[in-house]
């Protein structure tokens, strides 16, 4: 792309950042005053429960193995892998906005759970699953960064990117049900915080092109 195609790529994808980043701030907040201090599923989560449980026991490894690409060790390989191509191809920012937006989303459920204090199995901080956000701010930074560098920076761009993070959520929110380690809300929530962080991030680096993977 030449340098004028880039500013008016980034101005483009400003236009729908933002109110994305805005939406998604404000249903993490509604969500936190509707479950803040509770232990127990709601009636929504019980609805979804039994959808997840509806399934077959056949799909537990499944559920299991998203799960493990939750945690610290399945984490961390997935976004090494990522910081090693984007090296190799000499995109090191790319490398840079992969890794903080991945820490930023994670760190922000670290820092509401105690503020909801919403709980699960006794006492265990529930919201937003920090599982479900992480997945989700991988695979929406992929897919800002792949758009990007395609020059997808407008409404189908934009219709790419949400889809992939929201097939990211789905994945690990139903994982993350179906091990019984989160209330459903809890995963819709850390799909929101996911999606509230990246794209307020991913608003701000781009007055800097970095999103262009250039």
């Amino acid at each position: 792309m030449t340098g004028q195609e880039d500013r008016d790529g980034a101005e483009l994808r400003r236009a729908w950042l933002a109110p994305v980043a805005l939406l998604a701030a404000c249903a993490v907040g509604v969500m936190a005053l509707r479950y803040g201090g509770t232990g127990e599923p709601g009636r929504v989560d019980a609805r979804i429960q039994g959808l997840v449980d509806g399934l077959p026991g056949s799909w537990w490894p499944v559920a299991t193995a998203v799960d493990a690409l939750g945690e610290r060790e399945g984490a961390a390989v997935l976004v090494l892998s990522v910081v090693a191509l984007c090296l190799v191809l000499r995109r090191p920012r790319a490398a840079v906005l992969i890794v903080a937006a991945c820490g930023t989303s994670v760190a922000a459920t670290m820092l509401l759970k105690p503020l909801v204090g919403r709980t699960i199995h006794g006492g265990s901080l529930a919201y937003p699953s920090g599982h479900t956000a992480f997945l989700t701010a991988f695979i929406l930074v992929l897919a800002l960064l792949v758009t990007g560098r395609f020059g997808l920076v407008g409404p189908g761009g934009a219709v790419v990117v949400l889809l992939a993070s929201l097939v990211a959520g789905v994945a690990m929110g139903w994982a993350q049900v179906a091990t019984n380690s989160h209330y459903p809300t809890d995963t819709i929530g850390g799909y929101f915080t996911a999606l509230a962080v990246v794209t307020a991030t991913a608003w701000l680096v781009d007055r800097r092109n970095l999103l262009a993977c250039r």
